[in-house]
């Protein structure tokens, strides 16, 4: 490893938003909360880049307009205690988002030396872009086509004095790695350090689902309420330790981060621009209440191709709900359908969706409720818009019995279709913008270092990793539902869908490895049985990691499912019953 920057460690890198729209108050309450060296968030989900591309059509800005609420609560302070607030808020226009924080300062009375890192933006693409996924090559017009940057430019913008560092599209680990480089030098060769810090920005880059928001296991977390957001302390050597400050609400645990760790991945070869990370080689240990370190993770050289970004106007949507209530479900779903169809022929549309989802028992026809939810998808804004949905109202007193709605008919609203891509990463160059000064941070590639070997043994069983062995009979024990001995956290990645499983007691991990096979998660939930699975096997967390390809379609803002995020996906798994050893 390189020489360090001379900094006392560790950094403490606290979290204060995992999406646009999440908490106003986070800022405020990280920053005053405890002592912190670095403040960041996330602002840019996949989806968000649809949304400020719709935003910016119709002459708003292109960046998240809640960072400047944010700012203007806690920029004096964090100036004062000298926090560097780093956030990919920028979006889509991260000048203009830099020049309105600049100008907030100035309103505030403030001096404040505010950079921002461009270069991720490839508009106009000089060819049609490849789908990584499908191979497919785009033939629609793209609205917007961002790669992600890494977290060196973040340093660069740290070094040279900035306060503020606002990015556009950076990987989410990139707000937590970059700072990392700055505060203790670390150069492209420093693999495993470097692993370590997208680990640890991984964690905390959804805020409280690292603290104990949406876990598994939620009676557990005291006072979710007032769920306090993380903070990683960050060591030279790519340990860090994941906390919160005292006094607020949520939990810590190794099952927190293990469910946080587990979230929106795929292979255990986790990509990245700045180092591949092995997440099969993390190491976690309880150190104390709310206290979890991560240890051992190592690292590989980055790929030489940068994930992109593509997104552009798929069309046009709605969707009509009806309710339907007492026996004969099915029979009601497909009354309601004729007499829609008689209307408005079905064919007529591009794309048709329908879900009948049961309320309660599933699957049961002699009473109860269900959601018939259907959408229609067409380039036509007026054929899918009143067209189709007065025509679901015009059925309202010559359909099924106890006829009802939960959605009053309406336009269509346009639609964004996520197109996952790549480019080659000296195609792309970063530029770090503050005052009069523009420094260029072009790719370096790590260089080799004689006598050492990155990695460990290959990731995942998908390609050999040896499973511990089960002796006993999986038909055996107690029918119960699987989550009462399994936790699972799933989540979208384009238009696949990651769900990740583990057990608490490490005692089950064989059971789970030769239990829940690819084969068997098919059985238990039917809605992934025609899609392609990918198992990846993560011993050391106790995981199995399931990426379900293609079951988003076009990826979420063009999925027309219910649960278009698949973020319910692991608790529809843990609710099957099974036979569950003692």
């Amino acid at each position: 490893m390189t020489a360090q920057a001379g900094r006392p460690g560790p950094v403490r890198v606290a979290n204060c938003g995992g999406f646009y729209g999440d908490r106003l108050s986070a800022a405020r309450e990280m920053v005053e909360g405890g002592p912190i060296d670095v403040l960041t968030g996330d602002w840019l989900a996949e989806l968000t880049m649809s949304i400020l591309a719709g935003n910016r059509l119709r002459g708003r800005p292109g960046y998240a307009r809640t960072f400047l609420t944010q700012m203007e609560q806690v920029l004096g302070t964090c100036l004062d205690r000298g926090i560097r607030v780093v956030a990919n808020a920028g979006g889509l226009d991260p000048a203009g988002c830099a020049e309105a924080v600049a100008a907030l300062a100035e309103r505030l009375g403030l001096r404040a030396a505010v950079a921002h890192v461009t270069g991720d933006d490839l508009m106009p693409l000089a060819a049609p872009p490849v789908n990584a996924d499908t191979g497919e090559t785009l033939t629609a017009t793209p609205l917007t086509a961002n790669a992600y940057l890494g977290g060196r430019p973040i340093a660069v913008a740290l070094e040279h004095g900035a306060d503020v560092v606002v990015t556009g599209r950076v990987t989410d680990a990139a707000l937590v790695t970059g700072p990392g480089m700055w505060w203790f030098g670390w150069e492209p060769a420093d693999l495993d350090p470097l692993a370590g810090s997208v680990v640890a920005g991984h964690v905390i880059e959804c805020g409280c689902q690292a603290t104990g928001g949406n876990y598994a296991f939620f009676e557990e977390v005291p006072d979710l309420a007032h769920c306090g957001f993380p903070v990683a302390e960050l060591y030279a050597d790519g340990s860090s330790v994941i906390t919160k400050h005292p006094g607020t609400g949520g939990l810590v645990s190794t099952g927190t981060v293990t469910a946080q760790l587990l979230y929106e991945i795929a292979s255990p070869r986790y990509l990245g621009p700045d180092v591949t990370a092995r997440f099969d080689t993390i190491r976690l240990e309880q150190e104390g209440p709310d206290r979890v370190r991560i240890t051992g993770v190592r690292g590989e050289p980055p790929p030489d191709r940068l994930k992109v970004a593509v997104t552009y106007l798929g069309g046009h949507r709605n969707t009509m709900t009806l309710v339907l209530t007492g026996l004969d479900l099915a029979a009601k779903a497909r009354i309601a359908q004729e007499a829609i169809w008689a209307r408005v022929p079905r064919e007529s549309f591009e794309q048709v969706h329908v879900d009948l989802t049961p309320l309660g028992v599933s699957g049961t026809d002699t009473g109860g409720t269900a959601l018939l939810r259907i959408t229609v998808m067409d380039p036509d804004p007026r054929k899918a818009g009143r067209a189709f949905s007065s025509a679901v109202v015009e059925t309202g007193l010559a359909s099924y019995p106890g006829f009802y709605g939960l959605t009053p008919p309406g336009d269509a609203s346009p639609y964004g279709v996520y197109w996952p891509s790549s480019v080659d990463t000296e195609a792309v160059l970063p530029v770090v913008t503050m005052g009069g000064l523009r420094v260029e941070v072009p790719h370096t590639p790590p260089r080799p270092v004689l006598g050492e070997q990155a990695g460990g043994p290959p990731p995942g069983d998908a390609v050999g990793a040896a499973i511990p062995p089960y002796t006993g009979d999986l038909a055996a024990g107690p029918v119960a539902p699987l989550g009462t001995v399994v936790g699972a956290r799933s989540g979208d990645k384009g238009g696949d869908a990651n769900l990740g499983v583990w057990v608490r007691d490490p005692a089950r991990y064989p059971w789970l490895a030769a239990f829940l096979t690819v084969d068997r998660l098919k059985r238990l939930l039917p809605e992934v049985a025609l899609v392609r699975v990918e198992r990846f096997a993560l011993p050391n967390l106790y995981a199995l990691n399931f990426v379900v390809h293609g079951l988003l379609g076009r990826g979420v803002a063009a999925s027309p499912l219910l649960d278009a995020q698949a973020k319910a996906l692991g608790e529809r798994l843990r609710a099957v019953c099974v036979p569950v050893p003692a």
